[in-house]
This record gives C-alpha cells, structure tokens and sequence, in this order.
C-alpha cells in the first residue's frame, strides 16, 4: 500500500526543490521589487507565502487522496460523506488562499510589471471570459463534487470522462484554462512578482497532475481522458 500512495512522489519532490530553487534566485534577482509591504508584512514575505499556498494545497490533496483511494481510511473513520465534506472544505480554503495570498502580494509590489498600463488592464479583461466559460462548465458538466475528487472516496463512482463545454476543447479545461484566474491579481496591480508566482502556480499544477492525479485516474478508470 505505501509504494502505492508514494508512487512518483519522489520525482514530485525533486520537481519541487528545482523550483524552489529557481524562485529563490529569481526572489534575489529582483529585490528592489520586493520593499514593499501589505498588511504590515514584507513583501517578501508575501511572496514567499504565496509560493507556499500551492505547495501545501497540492501536498495536502495527494496525502488525502492517497491514502483514501488505496486504504479507505477516512471514509472508514467517519464516513464516506463526512470525510469528503471535511476534505472538501481543506481543498476550498487552500485554494482561494491560493488568490487571497497572491493579491496581498500584489498590492505589496503594486506598479513593478513593466508592461503599459493598458496592455495589463487588457490582458487581465481578457482572461475573465474563459474562466468565466470554465467556471460554467464545471458546474454544468465537470459537477463540483468530481472536481475536488469524489471518486477517490466513492468506490462505486463510475462517470465517463467529460466532453461537453469547455472540456469538448481540451481534456482538462480547469487546469489549462480555470487557473488563469490567478493572473488577474498580477494584470490588475501590475506586479511583476505576482506575474511570477501566478505562473509558478499554473505550471506546478501540472506537475500534480502527472504524478498524482493521472496515476491516480490510471487506477480508477483504467485510462486517462487522454485516452492513454
């Protein structure tokens, strides 16, 4: 059962020190930007929480899913539907701490993207149609309950994959178009260390993706919407 619940998490891990890396030079290379503050914390404090946010969401749904899919542990502790309500709301907070932590960063480094002000105000317009198509799908076909992983709990969940709306255009519509959301922050205040780390955001959820939610999927259904 562990070699289960820790498949591919070692190259998880190993993607997530490089980024950490990566993002601790780039928070050097760019100091002036972070003298700023919000809330009475630094701006680089606010970078590095918003860095964070992600980190602990994605850690805290694979430890969850996880262990539920190979053991049932949660749901035999308290119940099927307790234990997805309780995880549910864990997955809801981290991930519009995800938004709240970015936007006090923004405001923390207000003014530094050096963009005109009229391409960021435009490029963050643009961005609320898709998510706002997204956000309908979802509800429409995706169902909220499957988007937080309800078929890791339920054992007898056997949906096909989704193909209508969004998800007729690409197989996964909330992780290529839904997190576009968090630019808006950075396009809104013009922060380039928002930018940043709204970017780090977007590519660090695939990594989820192919080390434990595709997997994962493998398991349940024998296949991936990929087909592969």
């Amino acid at each position: 059962m562990l070699k289960s619940i820790f498949k591919y998490q070692l190259y998880y891990f190993m993607v997530t020190l490089i980024a950490l890396g990566i993002l601790a030079l780039y928070g050097r290379n760019i100091a002036p930007h972070l003298e700023g503050s919000c809330c009475g914390l630094s701006a680089r404090w606010w970078f590095w929480a918003a860095v964070a946010v992600p980190i602990i969401h994605q850690y805290y749904v694979w430890f969850v899913w996880r262990i539920e899919l190979f053991s049932g542990f949660f749901s035999r502790l308290m119940g099927m539907r307790v234990a997805f309500v309780l995880y549910s709301v864990g997955f809801t907070l981290l991930f519009l701490g995800r938004l709240l932590v970015l936007s006090l960063l923004a405001l923390a480094t207000r003014n530094t993207l050096g963009w005109p002000p009229w391409l960021s105000l435009a490029a963050g317009v643009i961005i609320i149609p898709p998510v706002g198509y997204m956000i309908y799908s979802v509800k429409r076909y995706f169902t909220l309950s499957r988007a937080y992983g309800i078929d890791h709990f339920d054992k007898e969940y056997n949906v096909p994959f989704v193909k209508g709306g969004l998800f007729k255009y690409t197989s996964n519509g909330m992780y290529t178009v839904g997190l576009l959301f968090l630019y808006l922050p950075a396009f809104f205040g013009r922060s380039e260390a928002a930018l940043t780390v709204a970017l780090f955001n977007h590519l660090y959820i695939w990594v989820h993706y192919y080390f434990t939610e595709r997997p994962d999927m493998k398991t349940i259904y024998g296949t991936t919407p990929e087909g592969m």
